[in-house]
């Protein structure tokens, strides 16, 4: 492969701009198996073909540019594409996102197909008739006849809609069994899981119950600090002027009603 077709493969790929020092950092071996004396020439080498493929992109056949980004270099569409670009994203259909029950139910039917729900269930050990449903729904599985067992139980297998959505030829192209439960694994190893769950998984390895955290995280004030002194009840003042003018009052009342001595 020559030095430009691998800083263009290194630049479609990066989902961030690549720097020049981490584009020669990649391919100084290549280089160096070419003929490269020293590190100068393979500088000066990748250097050369960068310059020489952002050219080969600046013409105007080419819908896409190689631009310098935030100090390293991109594909991007160009400014005078943009109007279609935006047609086609806005035409795009929104990222399938699956449960990891459903997952697991669309490898079984893309490895075993055509597969029953009842040969399904057997693989899982649960019932997968909801997910099947789901990933029908989806268009990601389709029938395909019925089994000339008794019952006559539908037929399951993937579809076209599956090749295009894994980016796939055919099922040929599918990975191992071994190669898939590790995707699985490493895909859904901190996602799917509760907020409850995590929280009780990580007490309990933490030799803490639950309850116990929820007590200490309510009640989690230093024991040197004073807890807010209860208000003292305080009396209705309206209420005691209002008593003591009552008692005023009595009093002029008893003044005016006794008998006056000549």
């Amino acid at each position: 492969m020559s030095l430009k077709a691998q800083l263009e493969a290194i630049i479609y790929a990066a989902e961030i701009p690549v720097t020049l020092d981490h584009l020669i950092e990649l391919v100084k071996e290549s280089v160096v198996s070419e003929g490269a004396a020293n590190g100068t020439e393979v500088q000066s080498r990748v250097r050369l073909a960068l310059e020489q493929l952002v050219a080969d992109y600046y013409s105007p056949d080419h819908g896409v540019e190689i631009r310098q980004v935030a100090g390293g270099y991109r594909m991007s569409t160009k400014p005078e594409q943009h109007e279609v670009v935006r047609g086609f994203a806005k035409s795009l259909k929104p990222p399938i996102r699956l449960s990891l029950p459903a997952l697991e139910t669309l490898a079984v039917i893309a490895y075993k197909q055509p597969v029953t729900v009842p040969e399904i269930n057997e693989i899982r050990g649960v019932d997968s008739g909801g997910v099947i449903a789901t990933l029908l729904d989806r268009k990601l599985i389709g029938t395909s006849g019925r089994k000339q067992v008794i019952g006559r139980p539908i037929l399951y297998k993937t579809t076209k809609e599956f090749l295009m959505r894994f980016g796939l030829k055919d099922v040929n192209e599918l990975p191992s069994v071994e190669e898939f439960e590790k995707l699985v694994a490493e895909s859904f190893q901190a996602e799917l899981i509760p907020a409850e769950a995590a929280e009780e998984l990580v007490s309990r390895q933490a030799g803490v119950q639950p309850a116990e955290v929820a007590a200490v995280s309510a009640f989690s004030a230093d024991e040197d600090e004073e807890l807010p002194a209860k208000a003292e009840p305080q009396a209705d003042s309206s209420a005691t002027e209002k008593s003591e003018a009552e008692m005023l009052e009595s009093e002029k009342l008893e003044k005016t009603a006794a008998p006056r001595e000549y």
